[in-house]
């Protein structure tokens, strides 16, 4: 996955009290409020499809698959294909178990504790770069 928290995110997130959910993923996936706001709704209903979703979030259906598409690359959701009785079929959404997301944060800083450990070994003493 490999994902970078945004320093900016980051200093945010350590001078705050009580940092939210939305405020965690946001720095350590790098995603958007709404994306959080489409993984918690996904939470709440899972197996919803597009049209579910933009009718609960009130957002367009191609805002939707991008906020999906995103969730999908940081591996928190995922996508199931369902077959229609009368033909065709739909995709339908699930959330990756808050549990799961959790670890992947865990996963995701100690990456990059150990990327910026390994950068700060690198550093010529002479030099400070």
């Amino acid at each position: 996955m490999s994902v970078n928290p945004s320093p900016d995110q980051f200093h945010d997130l350590m001078v705050d009290d009580e940092p939210t959910l939305s405020d965690v993923m946001a720095c350590v996936f790098g995603v958007q409020e709404h994306e959080v706001r489409t993984y918690q709704t996904l939470l709440e209903t899972p197996a919803s499809t597009v049209e579910e979703l933009a009718d609960e979030l009130g957002r367009d259906r191609s805002n939707i698959n991008r906020s999906l598409s995103t969730l999908r690359e940081k591996g928190l959701a995922t996508r199931k294909r369902r077959l229609l009785d009368g033909g065709g079929h739909v995709y339908q959404y699930t959330a990756t178990p808050l549990s799961e997301a959790r670890e992947l944060m865990h996963e995701t800083l100690d990456e990059w504790t150990a990327a910026v450990h390994h950068r700060i070994d690198e550093f010529d003493a002479s030099h400070g770069e």
